[in-house]
């Protein structure tokens, strides 16, 4: 304690140089095994938002309010997966899991970020789905470009601003003990774990905060979905209530993939102090690598103006 004393009052914004990430302890000989379907899901994951992405901006008939919010997500997609993958493959593949201070404060800002966006862009798919269903002719004087900008920039102003203060929050502490992090990507309470001081306000900052708004984000899609269905099951006709019921399919699918792993995982990190410690760090990296595979996949399958615009794409390409 006297030691810590004396680092907090001479040091108080001593920083390591670098902080060595471990990548799954527990599973190092694994390491190699495990980066094949790290890379391979990581690839799709690129491949599948990139070309979601592409085909948004280059057929106009995908230029609504729901595509934009669609590309949005797969555009913070790729953040989050290309925030994590590649230094994840790097610390498998040659061992390379030095990550100087500033970088995993960077790592950290972008990954939280990412999360409360994407919780947000969900959020915003649910009150376009809403507005389409229960309010079908008011939908483009609702939902007019103005409208879609200033969500935008609101999702994405929350996100910053909810997560900017963690950087000060590590800033401020003294790191002298160990500068060994058991993870394979910098996160706010692994890295404030690693500080020989008082990490209260961190703690509750770090998961009250990003929590809070994300239990927002539920609670309002769930508030829509719940007006949306009684709109559907009002609809005179089965086929109309099946198509209704089929556009919001995709939507709940990915709301579902996002949000149940995200919970799952927070909750093992509270409560679930018998389970192994490599499980939590491979539970992290699946929630970093799944979702971002799988959202586009989802979409295509079930969008058929997607599936539509891809062939019309892929058969343009084929004939220049």
């Amino acid at each position: 304690n006297s030691k810590a004393g004396m680092f907090g009052a001479n040091l108080t914004t001593f920083h390591p140089a670098v902080f060595i990430l471990l990548g799954i302890p527990g599973l190092e000989h694994y390491h190699t095994w495990l980066s094949i379907p790290f890379c391979l899901v990581y690839i799709i994951a690129l491949l599948g938002n990139g070309a979601l992405i592409l085909v948004v901006l280059h057929e106009c008939t995908l230029h609504g309010p729901m595509y934009v919010f669609l590309s949005m997500l797969a555009g913070t997609d790729i953040l989050l997966s290309t925030t994590t993958v590649p230094k994840a493959l790097a610390i498998f593949w040659f061992h390379g899991g030095e990550i100087a201070f500033d970088a995993c404060i960077t790592q950290m800002f972008f990954i939280h970020v990412a999360f409360v966006a994407e919780s947000g862009i969900l959020l915003a798919m649910a009150f376009d789905r809403y507005v389409a269903i229960c309010t079908p002719l008011r939908y483009t004087t609702i939902l007019t470009p103005m409208a879609i900008g200033r969500m935008t920039l609101a999702i994405w102003g929350w996100s910053i601003g909810t997560i900017f203060p963690t950087i000060f929050l590590l800033k401020r502490l003294p790191y002298c003990q160990t500068n060994i992090i058991p993870h394979a990507y910098c996160e706010h309470i692994g890295v404030a774990g690693l500080a020989c001081a008082d990490i209260t306000v961190n703690i509750w900052y770090g998961f009250s905060v990003p929590m809070a708004s994300v239990l927002v984000d539920v609670a309002l899609i769930g508030v829509s979905y719940t007006l949306i269905l009684q709109a559907v099951f009002r609809l005179p006709s089965q086929d109309a209530r099946h198509k209704a019921l089929n556009t919001c399919g995709s939507h709940i699918g990915v709301i579902l993939l996002f949000f149940i792993p995200s919970f799952f995982t927070f909750l093992t990190h509270c409560f679930g102090k018998n389970i192994p410690h490599h499980v939590h760090i491979l539970l992290a990296n699946l929630y970093v690598l799944v979702p971002p595979m799988l959202n586009p996949i989802i979409y295509g399958a079930k969008t058929k103006q997607i599936r539509d615009s891809m062939a019309h794409m892929l058969s343009f390409g084929r004939k220049s």
